[in-house]
């Protein structure tokens, strides 16, 4: 990302394709920069965001409860949920209870947790999914 970005809070990258994907649902949103496979867009009052792994086992939906306090529901890996917590997205208590709630170890956890939350929903990367 380049680094006049990381301190625009309205900007989020985006990716398409079959090697997982990050999909911003904004009222005004306009692209900026695409660099590789990511695009770099200018986002206003998110409404929701639909992200993908790379290896398709993560699956997550935010969606805008109010201002910038929303929802999270889907599937995640074990890195997803760490991933979660590292960008503020989840607390390490919304990943114990998610746990709590699972089928047995090998099976991908469910989860569903609300918080705030910023552009740091869209940078969890999936690199070891």
């Amino acid at each position: 990302m380049p680094e006049s970005y990381l301190r625009d809070p309205e900007v989020f990258p985006e990716k398409e394709g079959d090697q997982g994907s990050i999909y911003i649902e904004a009222v005004d949103k306009v692209d900026l920069k695409k660099i590789r496979d990511v695009t770099f867009i200018n986002a206003r009052d998110i409404l929701g965001i639909i992200y993908t792994s790379k290896t398709g086992n993560t699956k997550l939906k935010w969606r805008q409860l109010r201002g910038r306090i929303g929802r999270v529901t889907g599937d995640a890996s074990g890195n997803s949920l760490g991933n979660l917590v590292m960008a503020r997205v989840i607390s390490p208590d919304d990943v114990e209870a998610i746990m709590a709630t699972q089928q047995p170890e090998g099976e991908e956890a469910q989860a569903t947790a609300e918080g705030e939350t910023g552009a740091q929903t869209t940078e969890t990367p999936e690199e070891q999914d």
